[in-house]
């Protein structure tokens, strides 16, 4: 697009492009809020700034220097942000139509868990569930123990039970079976994660920042039954708030804000 013409001028493909172009930026500023990422892109916008101005000035070491150092940026940019960048990728490719047409966790599988979490939550034992949507867990089945087993309360609590050997890591759900348990989570990074949260909550949020999973969490501490979801944790839930909340995201495939 030339940037002399006339606004009155533009045409539906110009449009399109500076939509594009607004849409990118912003899910990028998305992506970094709440991060240290914020003062890293700043550094980077500073030191494009003094690159033109030694350019414009005609200041030849600080421009060959600054020659030698922004080549060199994207690699860095990879680097600082690859969690980010993942996680930013993985919701581009999640297609809302493939969500329609999935199977998912059915009612009944939905009510096991949520009478499980309430039993859980009154005995003060700490559980992390992670319950499949779109994207495969199979990395994280694979590094758990493998049980392919029907979803039940009694089983639920068999595995979180004290001294139990699948007591520690999480349970996945994939459609109507418990997948496995004792698996390892990825735990988050975000710097707006607070402190009074322990390593289960972290773990519910890092692995809702890189997958569509639902995460089901029962602090050992106070008993308050969570869930999270595209990286964001909601607390102190009521059984029937849990079931309300599980039904229309797996059920209708999003939940009212």
């Amino acid at each position: 697009m030339d940037l002399a013409q006339p606004l009155g001028l533009l045409g539906w493909r110009d449009l399109v492009d500076l939509l594009v172009v607004g849409l990118v930026v912003y899910n990028v500023l998305l992506v970094i809020r709440g991060t240290g990422g914020m003062r890293i892109v700043a550094g980077i916008l500073v030191l494009l700034g003094t690159s033109w101005i030694a350019a414009t000035l005609r200041l030849r070491t600080l421009e060959a220097s600054l020659n030698y150092l922004l080549p060199v940026l994207p690699v860095v940019i990879v680097v600082l942000f690859q969690n980010q960048i993942r996680s930013a990728l993985a919701r581009v490719g999640r297609n809302p139509l493939v969500r329609l047409m999935s199977d998912q966790t059915p009612e009944s599988g939905i009510l096991e868990i949520v009478l499980a979490a309430q039993a859980l939550s009154l005995r003060r034992l700490g559980a992390l569930i992670v319950i499949e949507r779109v994207d495969g867990l199979r990395d994280y089945v694979e590094n758990g123990i493998v049980l392919d087993a029907s979803i039940s309360y009694d089983l639920l609590l068999t595995i979180f039970a004290r001294d139990t050997p699948l007591h520690d890591g999480a349970v996945i759900v994939q459609k109507d079976r418990v997948a496995a348990a004792a698996c390892f989570l990825p735990l988050t990074t975000s710097a707006s994660v607070s402190i009074e949260h322990g390593t289960r909550h972290r773990a519910a949020i890092g692995m809702t920042e890189l997958t569509d999973a639902v995460v089901v969490v029962v602090s050992e501490e106070t008993g308050k039954i969570s869930t999270a979801r595209e990286g964001r944790l909601t607390g102190d839930l009521t059984m029937r708030e849990l079931r309300n909340q599980l039904f229309e995201l797996l059920l209708t495939g999003e939940a009212s804000s």
